[in-house]
């Protein structure tokens, strides 16, 4: 929160009880609303960015014929390829599930037990992968569909409630705050995974149960940590219509959703422009490790300290952000964001095989921009947002950031799989950045405000 805005709290305060009885209120579920960053952005940087990737192909190739095809369903895949295959079947088990969440959400009033549930779903899939070894690469898949799905119906509830607890100006701040307090958790989660997998000898386990232990931990700080957004966030009431038929309601509000969503075509731009380019940021997220392990030759060592690098950096990216978009508006900094993606992708593209040190500058230039390009794209998508509709129209958003993310995976997975080579892989991920860098630029945010009938900030 800007200094400006507590000023102003403090003024307001003074004159009116009620008031600052009300700020005070918001501050209490922002800072609760925060910890659910910080319990479930473990999940995306130990599990699916760093450990899953590398070791659920290991495991695949365990269980791979002669010549390197495993055959789940009796279809020949690429060993190297099944880890991004199921993370394509994730999010799309997701979009099913994901309306359903936000539709029911906004229809009875209760985020709070939706959200539980998911969260702690996925944090128990999370923990199942201790058990995750040998040639049980469908286990894992598995597990990963369960907790990636999971995942993303917990983050269209955590995400509707942006808008109900933040004033317009402040979203920016919150929603960037939110993110650091994500990479703060992941990073000094994954300091003790390195501890652990780097001595593992010295704790009397092997490689293969130390990666299995960090996996399962995960889990457990997701379900422990999630407690504290539990607490202090609040269920508001529901619309007249809530609490008929939860269920076959859900779906039939879904339904309305959809057709509403045709009256605000400029929020629908922005939500394609996010489609493309966040499918993009997402893929890179997953893949990275695959990317340097398989292809450059690099250690689990030498992955675990990149992407350390990159929670670093990336709070500091995503406050940093913040402030820029308070000059230049949240629109022109996401899109400088992604000309730096482009440029990050065609240098990943020439890095040479067993060369850590440029590993760990391209993992440095990810930092200074992934938190920034993820939380500003939240907060923009809060301000076209129609009053009443946060849950159900996040989810929609939340399809686009996980839930449609599978056209990524799953191109990445094809180019390997038709040219067994992960160089291919990586540069075919240009696309989504470039195409999405135009596609926003031609939406007009401050219209698009307006046309969902809400108040713009000085700058977006």
């Amino acid at each position: 929160m800007s200094a400006g805005t507590a000023n102003g709290n403090a003024g307001s305060a003074a004159a009116d009880p009620a008031t600052a009885a009300t700020a005070a209120e918001r501050r209490r579920e922002q800072h609760g609303w925060y910890f659910y960053d910080f319990a479930s952005s473990v999940y995306s940087t130990s599990v699916l960015t760093v450990f899953l990737g590398p070791y659920l192909t290991s495991v695949a190739k365990a269980a791979a014929d002669g010549g390197g095809y495993v055959h789940p369903l009796g279809i020949p895949l690429r060993a190297g390829s099944v880890f991004a295959y199921t993370v394509s079947v994730s999010v799309v088990v997701a979009v099913l599930l994901m309306p359903l969440a936000g539709a029911v959400a906004d229809r009875t009033g209760r985020k709070k037990p939706l959200l539980a549930g998911a969260a702690y779903l996925g944090a128990g899939a999370t923990a199942g992968m201790f058990f995750l070894g040998g040639d049980r690469y469908l286990l894992g898949s598995l597990l990963l569909i369960v907790a990636n799905s999971s995942l993303a119906v917990s983050m269209v509830l955590y995400n509707a409630y942006l808008p109900q607890i933040a004033e317009p100006e402040e979203r920016d701040t919150v929603s960037s705050r939110g993110w650091a307090f994500g990479y703060t958790s992941g990073a000094f989660v994954l300091v003790l995974d390195l501890v652990l997998y780097s001595g593992h000898g010295s704790f009397g386990v092997s490689q293969s149960t130390a990666v299995r232990i960090c996996l399962a931990t995960a889990g457990v700080w997701w379900g422990a940590f999630t407690l504290i957004p539990l607490r202090r966030l609040r269920d508001r009431r529901a619309g007249p219509a809530g609490g008929r038929g939860t269920v076959g309601a859900g779906w039939r509000q879904l339904i309305g959703t959809l057709r509403d969503m045709r009256r605000y075509p400029l929020t629908l731009s922005f939500l394609l422009a996010y489609l493309v380019y966040n499918d993009g940021i997402q893929t890179v997220i997953s893949q990275a490790s695959v990317y340097g392990s398989e292809e450059l030759g690099l250690g689990q060592t030498t992955l675990i300290t990149a992407i350390l690098l990159v929670q670093v950096l990336a709070v500091a990216g995503a406050l940093g952000m913040g402030r820029l978009a308070r000059t230049y508006g949240a629109k022109h900094t996401v899109l400088g964001s992604l000309a730096v993606w482009t440029l990050i992708l065609c240098a990943g593209y020439f890095l040479p095989a067993g060369a850590p040190v440029w590993f760990f500058v391209l993992a440095a230039a990810i930092g200074a921009v992934l938190g920034g390009s993820q939380a500003l794209s939240r907060s923009l998508f809060s301000h076209l947002v129609p009053a009443g509709k946060e849950a159900e129209y996040f989810s929609a958003y939340e399809m686009s950031d996980r839930g449609l993310s599978w056209l990524g995976p799953l191109v990445f997975g094809l180019a390997y799989q038709l040219t067994g080579s992960y160089r291919a892989a990586i540069i075919s991920l240009v696309i989504f950045f470039v195409l999405g860098f135009f596609l926003l630029a031609r939406v007009p945010v401050r219209e698009a405000v307006a046309a969902a009938g809400n108040a713009a900030p000085q700058r977006v």
